[in-house]
């Protein structure tokens, strides 16, 4: 039940769904999948006046390559990238993250830049993301821009978006690589990340790593990738990237998991993910969207 009355507005064109946000600066909500935003109004976590509704703007829900560009529309659901061609052909890694979200229910509403705009500490999305060159493209009344993805997750729940901004779409940088991405969970199903890592590799021993749900933000480890980089992988290499850990991620204890539990299993992770993203771009090793854990 939502106790708290608000106004809702469904435009019909970008330009509509901006001024109408900045009409109502920090009282509006955007309405896309829902899926969190519904959840915080029935829990009161929030309490908008207005909630504006983009599901009617056109050429929002599209994926499609341009030149050496994967272009994924802000209305794009986590199922639509499930079942996109595209996405299984370009990057795979993006269907093996969006299978483990939630439930089929809820991956048929919710959309990937939904999970990013959200940003919680343990949204699937963002260790996937971090690991490719992603911008993130929004349209406000003051014109278009761009963010980088690593400058876009700016605090617990916190984006670079701003009250009157709608985001549009997202464009990743097509390169040769194998993904991987790694969640544990209490259980197989329906849970939000104990802790998660992504992970890309590219060729010439270049590697990306990224850590969900053991900070208050996705992160990404400088760190860990220069110690990678130009290295070829072997075990002792293996092993001291995953000794890195403790010191790479400030994960809590609540009651999904100790940060003790989260760290020992984040190094477990790792050490899984690198070996699986190398043999994926070797085109061998396990298929997307196998359990590593």
């Amino acid at each position: 039940m939502i106790a708290k009355e608000f106004e809702y507005r469904r435009p019909t064109t970008l330009a509509e769904a901006t001024q109408t946000l900045a009409e109502h600066p920090g009282l509006a909500m955007i309405l896309a999948g829902g899926t969190d935003l519904v959840a915080w109004l029935r829990d009161d976590v929030i309490a908008p006046d207005l909630v504006v509704d983009i599901k009617d703007i056109p050429d929002l829900s599209e994926i499609k390559v341009v030149d050496d560009e994967l272009h994924i529309g802000s209305l794009v659901t986590f199922t639509d990238l499930i079942e996109s061609e595209t996405i299984h052909e370009h990057v795979p890694l993006l269907a093996e993250m969006s299978e483990t979200v939630a439930s089929p229910g809820i991956r048929n509403r919710a959309t990937m830049v939904g999970n990013i705009c959200s940003a919680v500490p343990s949204c699937d999305a963002g260790p996937v993301l971090l690991v490719y060159d992603t911008t993130v493209h929004l349209t406000g009344p003051n014109g278009d821009r761009s963010v980088d993805i690593n400058d876009w997750f700016t605090g617990l729940r916190e984006t670079a978006l701003t009250d009157d901004e709608v985001v549009t779409h997202l464009t990743l940088k097509l390169r040769k690589h194998g993904g991987v991405y790694v969640k544990l969970m209490r259980y197989a199903g329906e849970d939000l990340a104990q802790a998660a890592v992504g992970i890309a590799a590219y060729p010439d021993n270049e590697y990306r790593v990224a850590f969900g749900a053991v900070a208050p933000t996705p992160i990404r480890s400088a760190r860990i990738e220069n110690t990678l980089h130009g290295n070829e992988l072997d075990d002792d290499l293996v092993a001291r990237t995953v000794a890195m850990v403790p010191d790479e991620i400030s994960p809590i204890t609540d009651m999904r998991a100790t940060a003790a539990y989260r760290t020992h299993m984040t190094a477990v992770m790792l050490k899984r993910g690198l070996w699986a993203a190398r043999q994926r771009l070797d085109g061998t090793g396990p298929a997307y969207g196998a359990r590593l854990v």
